[in-house]
């Protein structure tokens, strides 16, 4: 593990909110289970608590605790995610905090293959709040100067890294299969 993976460890665990290249745009994580970052990361986005938040993790065991027991199919349909980056959106537990999910009695989990973000992930140990580094309605980042100009400072650390393309990541219903946001280019889409 480098330092630099080391380093956003260790401000991820003192509550602190994180910049990292994704498969699709520069994103913004915290600790899932400490409301107050997920709520700082909120108000630096200017997002409601109410809309949810992805869950992103580097391996799909890091996520099924925090969701209701799933048939075989949608394992199989989750584990199975094609080259192209999707979320789903899967039943979760009754627990879940409003801060992660929002109004919805579902999750968006999104296993990742981004290495940065995998690194990432795996270093921390679990998931982490994945939304795009955009103020809520704006062009998300597409690079560390593109974060830094839009937060200005106000993150604890930002990794480098290549990213993926300008598509938002598709989001599917994990029980049907059904599409229900196109994977799209990002205009004001969080990812």
């Amino acid at each position: 593990m480098n330092w630099h993976i080391r380093e956003a460890v260790r401000k991820l665990a003192a509550g602190g909110v994180v910049a990292y290249p994704t498969e699709t745009v520069y994103g913004l994580g915290c600790d899932p289970f400490n409301g107050t970052a997920v709520r700082h990361l909120l108000s630096l986005k200017n997002r409601d608590v109410e809309q949810g938040v992805i869950l992103v993790a580097s391996e799909f065991s890091q996520l099924e605790p925090l969701l209701q027991p799933l048939t075989r199919a949608a394992i199989k349909r989750v584990q199975n995610t094609p080259a192209t980056p999707v979320t789903w959106v899967l039943p979760c537990l009754p627990e879940i905090p409003v801060w992660l999910r929002g109004q919805h009695n579902t999750l968006a989990i999104r296993v990742t293959s981004h290495p940065v973000a995998t690194d990432l992930c795996a270093a921390w140990g679990g998931p982490l709040v994945s939304t795009s580094a955009n103020i809520h309605g704006r062009l998300p980042a597409t690079s560390p100067l593109g974060v830094r100009k839009a937060f200005n400072g106000q993150l604890d650390c930002i990794l480098h890294g290549t990213r993926g393309s300008n598509t938002a990541s598709e989001i599917r219903d994990g029980l049907t299969g059904t599409v229900l946001r196109q994977g799209s280019t990002t205009h004001t889409n969080e990812v």
